[in-house]
């Protein structure tokens, strides 16, 4: 097996693909585009549904890129092995091109041969799906499986999980098959496109653990096993009836974690303890004189500043970045930030962090990631002032959790209820606060859950020697509730985004470059766009400007706008390179992640010296003309940002 560096993995892995005639795609941001229904991008395939579905791509048929993504399910369980937020995802796919023979071959090229990962074959091991009523075993995948090993001289035999010990060398069983909760994926609405898939797992050698059952087996939860690619194959779609049809566009779809295929490659015990995250220690080390791998509790600690500080500088570093706020994906990068402000102090550091490891951050990737130096200073500057902020927000929930504690201190006049016991179990637990106000404290402040739990035991110990706490199923109520009201980043998996490409999204799309092109005519041509979020009953807009808008610059973007609908102008697409659709004047943010060739949209208007209204860089969909938006309407502008406001619109 290979020593490869987490860089070095990366550009194996689109080089590979560059020669098997895929084009190599930047990233896409990390902040999705026109998707209501993730706050962050938290797959390779997640910015091409649309492809996925059958919009044709402007390069080709064969693409590969690595992609930014952020998850956010695990935020509280950051700090172990295995849990983190920011990763990259390396990822080909076939829009209708090669498919399972093609697909499973070059992954088992690419994991075994020297020039590459170098991997034993006898290390590896796969699954597939076991087949249901819906859907046939994926036989095609296990035949071809068998093949690949069988080129080392591997008897890859198929075995039930659970039931079958996994192969000890060349013989045995090496394929396992399951059902749909492990090797199938999709359809990513209600109905769509889905299909088996097949994982590799790459057996680490550690000794199972009977408690985790009696056999183990590639999806055991002991730890032996690490899941190190996926290839979907998307070949059948699902009916509004539940019924599986055959796919006329069949595609490929797969996914490779880069810092779990780096843990393997490096032999190290997680993602932690790679080559990029200890060059991040190590200058952690540097500036703090604390270091990594001698104590756990500062281990855990020190995962926590990293893991979240990049993904922070990730966040507000991108190409559509947001800055640390109460809402969306900012309330995600605020909650980032202040969780690892809050560990540095836990080791006793006073001073700020952010700037200097989100700057080593940027040194790190942004060579890969240019975005990351270009908005340098924007992160420097928007980390600095979160982190001043959240000092102050320190110092007041301090203050409101030592007034809770005094106030309950002068009504403890009996110590005998101080508490509830066994003996006591209606008692009145003076010590215990109320579980909403602590959520309120942890809501409006931005104060850590653990550090009202912290403060509180310190505070009660130092005022009446038994530690304070709070109602945790009252905290929980609040918070589901919350929760309910506040879409979070791993909410609806696609459902009604990217994949809603019904009629009125569709008009959507065109009125926001509508409104995009007014915008540059009433308030200058310095707006450009920072974002756009769409569903089936309104638009948003972000874009550069100064200032709040005035009632008649408003008045004046919905009048262009419903002129130029009023005009019934055709709505035309054609593929140019980035250059030429600059040199004709198209603007645009997104052309990054098209790669060199791109579609543009026109809005032509032979009465414009231009010959067109406007002209823009976009994946699509869009209306044939203008008129069947029927008519717009500006429901609201605000602030977003230091620079950056919002509209949100509607159509008809």
């Amino acid at each position: 097996m290979q020593n490869r560096t987490t860089d070095e993995i990366r550009q194996l892995f689109l080089d590979f693909y560059k020669e098997k005639g895929h084009a190599i795609l930047p990233s896409a941001s990390i902040i999705p585009e026109n998707d209501p229904t993730v706050l962050f991008t938290t797959a390779g395939m997640q910015p091409l549904v649309p492809y996925l579905l059958g919009e044709k791509h402007p390069m080709g048929t064969r693409l590969a890129n690595a992609q930014k993504c952020l998850r956010t399910d695990d935020i509280d369980e950051v700090g172990d092995n295995t849990h983190g937020t920011f990763f990259e995802m390396l990822g080909n796919w076939s829009l209708g091109d090669y498919f399972k023979e093609e697909a499973i071959g070059w992954s088992y090229e690419f994991l075994t041969k020297p020039e590459y990962c170098g991997i034993e074959p006898t290390k590896l091991y796969v699954t597939v799906f076991e087949g249901d009523a819906d859907a046939p075993r994926d036989e095609e995948s296990a035949n071809i499986w068998q093949a690949q090993f069988a080129v080392h001289g591997i008897q890859a035999e198929i075995g039930e999980a659970g039931v079958d010990e996994p192969a000890q060398g060349s013989k045995g069983p090496r394929i396992y098959t399951y059902p749909k909760k492990k090797n199938w994926w999709g359809p990513a609405g209600q109905t769509g496109p889905c299909g088996p898939d097949t994982e590799m797992f790459y057996d680490t050698g550690k000794p199972h653990k009977e408690t985790f059952g009696p056999v183990c087996h590639p999806n055991c939860d002991c730890g032996r096993f690490v899941e190190i690619w996926n290839d979907v194959f998307m070949q059948y779609n699902k009916q509004e009836d539940g019924s599986f049809a055959p796919l006329e566009q069949k595609n490929v779809d797969t996914g490779m974690g880069l810092e779990r295929m780096a843990a393997v490659l490096q032999q190290v015990p997680s993602n932690y303890d790679t080559d990029a995250y200890s060059r991040l220690f190590s200058a952690f080390n540097t500036i703090f004189d604390i270091r990594y791998g001698v104590d756990a509790e500062i281990d855990k600690s020190l995962r926590i500043i990293m893991d979240h500080l990049r993904a922070v500088t990730f966040i507000v570093g991108d190409q559509n970045g947001v800055a640390p706020s109460n809402i969306g994906q900012g309330y995600i990068a605020r909650r980032l930030l202040r969780r690892a402000s809050r560990e540095a102090k836990r080791l006793g550091i006073d001073t700020p962090i952010a700037p200097t490891i989100c700057q080593e951050v940027i040194n790190l990737y942004g060579d890969v990631y240019p975005e990351l130096v270009d908005n340098a200073e924007r992160i420097l500057t928007e980390v600095k002032k979160e982190e001043d902020k959240f000092a102050l927000t320190l110092e007041k929930g301090l203050k409101i959790l030592q007034k809770i504690v005094e106030e309950k201190l002068e009504k403890w006049s009996d110590p005998k209820l101080k508490e509830i016991t066994p003996e006591n179990p209606n008692g009145f637990a003076l010590n215990v606060i109320n579980g909403y106000e602590a959520f309120d404290i942890y809501q409006t402040y931005g104060f850590p859950v653990e550090l009202i739990q912290e403060e509180l035991g310190r505070l009660g110990m130092e005022k009446r020697g038994v530690p304070f706490t709070f109602n945790v199923g009252e905290f929980r109520e609040a918070e589901r509730k919350h929760q309910q009201l506040s879409r979070t980043a791993s909410a609806g998996v696609f459902k009604g985004g990217l994949q809603d490409q019904s009629e009125e999204t569709t008009k959507l799309h065109t009125a926001t470059h509508l409104l995009h092109q007014a915008l540059r005519e009433v308030l200058g041509t310095h707006v450009a766009q920072r974002g756009s979020n769409i569903n089936a009953d309104r638009l948003r807009f972000d874009f550069v400007h100064p200032e709040k808008m005035t009632d008649e610059q408003k008045q004046k973007v919905e009048e262009i706008v419903n002129s130029v609908i009023k005009k019934d102008l055709p709505v035309t697409m054609c593929e140019l390179t980035v250059d030429e659709a600059k040199a004709q004047g198209a603007i645009g943010i997104f052309d990054d992640k098209y790669g060199n060739k791109v579609k543009v949209y026109t809005v032509e208007d032979p009465n414009n010296e231009k010959g067109f209204y406007s002209k823009e860089i976009c994946g699509g969909p869009h209306v044939t003309s203008t008129g069947q938006l029927g008519g717009f309407k500006i429901k609201k502008e605000e602030s977003v940002s230091a620079g950056i406001r919002r509209i949100k619109a509607v159509i008809g």
